[in-house]
């Protein structure tokens, strides 16, 4: 199979570190990395954005460079608030000629100019109730959770995540993107449904399929082989009909 360029995007609080076990799940020859957020991950130190166009911006900075380094096209996957940034950064890219050949999009709903993708109120919810609400979703290490000292500094990066995701306003669908999109999403996610997943239709041109699988919010969890066979399916099924296929180069 073509060798891919795969960027990979965390959720709320999270950072590269989740996507740790995914580069050895997908073909010989593809460069599969996830980027860091400032505040997470490798770039703990830096302050959190709490601004959706500032963290598209930081991205931005730091894909271009890479896209011009190689001619190797290239897809996007973010889950849960990463999905708002892969889907940001697709649509941006597209507008420069420079659209990615794969779009997934996970665990996360449409964006309306209205109201938020989510529905997170974080500045409703006290400290205790933030971590609760950490807890059900899954994906936070307990040892995050249940440690004062990691909670006191991990709490604010997450409600500045939250925050972002509440107040993201992107553009007016004018146009529906025409990259091939796949959607990506837990049976029993609590917070968004197969329905909600399904309202990208509406910004979204091409949708290759839906994957729901067993599980919840992290559903990728349970059984990441899946996950990953899905994914290189689909980007498979786009390098092969996509007109874009080109355009990373």
């Amino acid at each position: 199979m073509e060798a891919v360029r795969l960027f990979l995007f965390p959720h709320a609080g999270g950072s590269a570190l989740m996507y740790q076990s995914w580069p050895a799940r997908f073909p010989a020859g593809w460069r599969v990395a996830a980027l860091d957020a400032p505040g997470h991950g490798a770039l703990m130190e830096q302050p959190p954005l709490r601004d959706g166009d500032a963290l598209v911006a930081h991205h931005l900075d730091r894909l271009i460079p890479e896209l011009d380094a190689s001619p190797l096209p290239f897809a996007l996957f973010g889950h849960s608030m990463g999905a708002l940034v892969a889907y940001e950064l697709a649509r941006r890219l597209t507008a420069r000629g420079r659209a990615p050949v794969w779009l997934g999009l996970s665990a996360c709903g449409a964006p309306r100019p209205k109201g938020p993708p989510m529905s997170i109120r974080t500045r409703e919810l006290s400290d205790d109730e933030l971590r609760d609400h950490v807890a059900r979703l899954g994906g936070t290490p307990p040892k995050v959770l249940n440690h004062p000292g990691l909670w006191r500094h991990f709490a604010p990066v997450i409600r500045a995540d939250l925050h972002l995701v509440e107040s993201w306003r992107p553009a007016p669908a004018d146009v529906r993107l025409p990259v091939p999109v796949s959607l990506f999403g837990g049976a029993k996610d609590a917070v968004v449904g197969p329905e909600s997943l399904e309202r990208w239709s509406e910004r979204c041109a091409r949708l290759v399929a839906m994957h729901v699988f067993p599980g919840g919010h992290f559903y990728f969890q349970d059984d990441l082989d899946a996950v990953a066979r899905a994914v290189t399916t689909d980007v498979a099924a786009a390098l092969r009909l996509s007109p874009v296929r080109a355009a990373g180069r």
